[in-house]
């Protein structure tokens, strides 16, 4: 019977590792970016936004989501009040010095990034899954470099 639980539990936690996403820290994300060469996605957050936690448990968790980044994307989680420092084209700053220089002002943030590191866009607040896969797809195909956000919505068929 012993045998039987572990074998259970080792299955349980194989199939929540394998469901996690692979959210990297900032520096590491960044130098995985730049070899992978894909784009970068940092999920800008606190500790006490709700927001926050939404954002991770009803987006980052949809499994369309997660297949779409894993696919498609280098994902950074940064807390924008951490106390370990980062390093962005070669200076050391604080999260928060990052992200009020990247123009964020509220929490969630979503910052797309070029794998070089230079910046593409910053989505405030708070997305569900399906508007959030319109944003995916639109960065990752580079779409942005051609036309506007509405008339790739409309170019999908999708209302607004």
């Amino acid at each position: 019977m012993k045998v039987f639980f572990a074998v259970i539990i080792a299955l349980a936690f194989t199939f929540t590792a394998a469901q996690a996403q692979s959210w990297e820290s900032f520096d590491a994300g960044m130098a995985k970016a730049q070899t992978s060469k894909k784009t970068i996605l940092v999920d800008v957050y606190t500790d006490w936004c709700s927001w926050c936690k939404k954002m991770d448990a009803n987006t980052y968790s949809d499994a369309k989501v997660k297949d779409y980044l894993k696919k498609n994307y280098t994902i950074i989680k940064l807390n924008a009040e951490g106390k370990t420092p980062i390093t962005y084209k070669g200076q050391k700053m604080s999260p928060a010095e990052f992200a009020q220089g990247m123009g964020i002002t509220g929490y969630p943030a979503t910052l797309f990034l070029k794998s070089n590191g230079d910046g593409i866009t910053v989505v405030p607040g708070y997305a569900e899954a399906p508007a959030f896969m319109n944003i995916l797809s639109f960065i990752a195909e580079s779409r942005y470099e051609k036309q506007k956000f509405d008339d790739y919505l409309k170019e999908k068929g999708v209302k607004q």
